[in-house]
């Protein structure tokens, strides 16, 4: 019988009744005192077994799936999950699978009643054990809190962890009430200080230069003022305080008025359409929208998130008209989807290339299964002559063990051979399909709302490269219903843009105004465009 074990803590080894390392020894020590049993697979995690999201658990369950164990067992029923609801979906996934569980302290038998009513039975004991000690840490926590000590997380900018409590970090503590007076006394705004700060050559704790967020964070956290926070509360501490009562009012009765409130500002739905498409080509970032109040009007922009937050010595990249780029965009959908063709070509495209992949897979594939038939054969061999007495066992077990691990790997890998080769071929769409997702983005561009509009476009558009204000390349979803859902690109010229900038007075005018889009043959992520000689395929 495969045997696969899984182990777990939550945290740390030093902290732990049962490390990482002792379970895995009682486990693999229980696994050779069974007759019939074989170690083949081992995961562990560390990390909360409330949660069933764990990446060593999930990649048991991934290869119980794929066939390549027979039997999961675990140190105790707590080490694999510790909610009744979470254990109940485990177990059922691996009996979807054909694979048993066992745990090596707890004796049951899940094909059982008794057994199957035993297993709920300590879940429900490990779910009561882990609220129990929640409660515990979390009133244990409140007390230190209301006596001044620091619970959770990094200490703040300027202080430092001593015995449980805060303390002053002399080398970053002069920067915070500096920070205050520069803000509520002489007035700069949080990008300002900012900027102030990294010209000075003053750097974050983490070594990387001061953003306008970093600083609107310091001047927002009341530990300056000697209390400490927990569970929606401040508590009075003993650390010494870095800035007194009247400048933090001062600073954030600033704050307040300048509405630079980050908390008010993250439930306001964004208005930018491109959300999270936008990615520059100098720093490999992606644009953030922002604004500016002009005399008359509001300017909304794209801005490298580099540019954004640390100002342009860290990216020059320029700022995009946020209306220009969006209307680029959605016209831009438009063109394409009158395109048919280049869907076909796509396909196509696609399809070679997959048929090339196929022949490399089933070429592998087919190497994989010699390479299986003579493991197999071997280790035939090896018990043949262990059988006939020819071949003692302290010389071939080891050896019969590595090849039988070998078995194993050439197992799964040809389950993830034949499922890769069992995909579907790519369809293109049809002509309807194009035609009624055309009519769909002309709606919204006409009378969809702004939520209509960017959930549009996020499901259409895969992602946007900005080289600068003139070269943006728009990269498009196939549409769907069509799978799979490659990417699909409009070459270099295709979203014309010039003039972001608003006019700077009335007998400027923005050439923003008098760029349009230039279509041009567009083409897919396999496509690309030259000067002079037309779409050309890629490999």
């Amino acid at each position: 019988m495969r045997i696969a074990t899984y182990t777990r803590i939550s945290t740390d080894e030093d902290h732990q009744p049962y490390s990482l390392e002792a379970q895995a020894g009682r486990l693999e020590s229980y696994v050779t005192s069974q007759d019939g049993w074989e170690l083949v697979r081992t995961f562990s995690d560390q990390m909360s077994g409330a949660k069933l999201e764990r990446p060593g658990l999930q990649r048991a369950l991934t290869e119980a799936r794929a066939a390549r164990f027979d039997l999961l067992l675990v140190y105790r029923v707590d080490r694999f999950a510790r909610s009744v609801r979470g254990l109940a979906q485990l177990l059922e996934e691996l009996d979807a699978a054909g694979v048993g569980f066992r745990s090596a302290t707890e004796p049951f038998d899940t094909s059982t009643a008794a057994g199957r009513m035993m297993v709920q039975m300590l879940g429900v004991f490990a779910e009561f054990e882990r609220a129990t000690i929640i409660d515990r840490v979390i009133a244990g926590m409140e007390r230190k809190a209301a006596r001044g000590g620091w619970c959770v997380g990094p200490p703040p900018f300027g202080y430092q962890i001593d015995d449980g409590v805060l303390a002053v970090n002399e080398s970053e503590a002069p920067l915070v009430p500096l920070m205050f007076d520069l803000y509520a006394m002489k007035r700069l705004g949080t990008r300002a200080v900012a900027n102030w700060l990294n010209d000075a050559g003053h750097r974050s704790r983490s070594g990387r230069a001061w953003s306008h967020t970093a600083v609107t964070t310091v001047l927002r956290n009341r530990t300056y003022l000697g209390e400490v926070y927990f569970r929606g509360k401040w508590h009075p501490a003993s650390h010494q305080p870095l800035v007194n009562s009247e400048q933090f009012d001062a600073a954030n009765v600033i704050l307040n008025e300048r509405g630079e409130d980050l908390s008010k500002r993250a439930s306001v739905s964004s208005d930018y359409l491109l959300t999270g498409l936008v990615i520059c080509e100098l720093c490999g970032k992606h644009y953030v929208g922002n604004a500016a109040h002009g005399r008359s009007a509001r300017y909304r922009y794209y801005t490298c998130h580099n540019r954004q937050r640390y100002g342009t010595g860290t990216c020059a990249s320029e700022r995009l008209s946020a209306e220009e780029l969006d209307q680029a965009i959605l016209a831009a959908l438009l063109t394409t989807y009158e395109k048919t063709d280049l869907f076909d070509r796509a396909v196509k495209a696609a399809a070679g290339q997959a048929e090339a992949a196929r022949a490399r897979r089933e070429a592998e594939l087919a190497t994989l299964i010699k390479e299986l038939e003579c493991t197999e054969e071997r280790i035939e061999r090896y018990l043949l002559a262990f059988e006939a007495g020819n071949l003692p066992e302290s010389a071939c077990a080891e050896r019969v063990k590595k090849l039988a691990t070998r078995v194993g790997e050439l197992q799964g890998r040809r389950v993830d051979l034949l499922s890769e080769l069992e995909a579907g071929e790519p369809a293109a769409p049809t002509e309807s399909d194009l035609s009624d997702l055309r009519r769909t983005v002309e709606e919204a561009i006409a009378a969809g709302s702004p939520a209509t509009q960017k959930a549009l476009i996020q499901a259409l558009v895969h992602e946007i490269r900005v080289m600068d204000r003139n070269e943006i390349q728009p990269v498009f979803k196939m549409p769907p219903g069509a799978q799979p859902e490659s990417p699909v690109r409009a070459p270099y010229g295709l979203v014309g843009m010039a003039g972001f900038e608003p006019a700077a007075s009335a007998s400027q005018t923005p050439r923003a105004n008098q760029a349009a889009l230039h279509p041009v043959e567009l083409s897919l992520s396999r496509v690309d465009g030259t000067n002079g000689t037309g779409p050309k395929l890629m490999a």
